[in-house]
């Protein structure tokens, strides 16, 4: 599960990174807004909160050199479009990558509307067996060369009774890679950059011709920091949720969470 993230890169890098169009504009399913407007960095990035993420822009005139994709703003927490109360459904933060083609919740999405979203890196928490008696410690998942990457990611437009509309979004995770099972049994899918517009182009490749990029990141992406319970609370939002401390104990064997990985669980 990913529960939090960070985005912590200058927004020039973002922009370079995955291509996007120069200037302060972005989309959303709705319109075109100055979405970079205040950007900074984000320690903690939380559900509900938005998020940044990157889609595919609409058909450009043949021959245009124009980048062919922009940014969006989505709050993180993600609503199918046939949810009647909100209040009714619960918050889903992730998505499997194993079920996601055929579930319900992501199958429209899968198909129509693949995002990417930006991360400096991602938190997650080791949970130690109850009779230890220690408590659960947080890591902070950076690139070990530094540097963004792009967890996939689902999309879709919630429209409410009264007329108002909500982007929403869910991070796509898979089985956990060899090297970071010792802390959990699931992570988010990371996309290559190679593989950017493959997994973005929804309009000529369906869900079983991107399949095959769902899958674990390499053991040697990704290096884990323990970090302090600090990044629990939503308040806690300073560089000093990543400063290193000392684990509690060594990492066990095997993932201890068997937590849904669809539903928000509480830290």
């Amino acid at each position: 599960m990913c529960g939090r993230f960070a985005l912590i890169a200058p927004v020039d890098q973002v922009r370079k990174a995955f291509n996007l169009m120069d200037g302060p504009i972005g989309m959303s399913a709705h319109g075109v807004g100055d979405i970079f407007k205040g950007y900074a960095a984000r320690y903690n990035i939380a559900p509900t909160q938005p998020i940044l993420a990157v889609a595919q822009a609409p058909s450009r005139l043949p021959g245009s050199n124009l980048p062919d994709r922009q940014a969006c703003l989505l709050r993180w927490g993600f609503l199918p479009a046939w949810v009647k109360d909100p209040r009714d459904f619960p918050l889903i933060i992730n998505a499997r990558a194993e079920t996601a083609q055929e579930k319900a919740s992501f199958r429209a999405a899968m198909r129509h509307r693949r995002i990417l979203i930006p991360a400096s890196g991602f938190y997650e928490w080791r949970r130690p067996p109850k009779e230890s008696g220690n408590k659960p410690q947080a890591y902070w998942i950076r690139p070990r060369s530094g540097g963004l990457v792009a967890f996939a990611g689902l999309m879709e437009s919630f429209a409410s009774a009264d007329g108002s509309q909500l982007d929403t979004g869910a991070i796509i995770t898979t089985a956990a890679n060899e090297a970071f099972r010792p802390i959990h049994d699931r992570m988010p899918v990371v996309i290559e950059p190679e593989d950017f517009s493959r997994w973005l182009d929804c309009r000529t490749l369906e869900p079983r011709d991107v399949q095959a990029l769902l899958r674990p990141p390499p053991d040697e992406l990704f290096e884990a920091i323990p970090v302090s319970d600090r990044i629990n609370k939503v308040a806690n939002m300073g560089p000093d949720v990543q400063a290193p401390v000392t684990a509690v104990d060594a990492p066990p064997a095997v993932g201890t969470s068997g937590k849904s990985d669809d539903q928000l669980s509480l830290f």
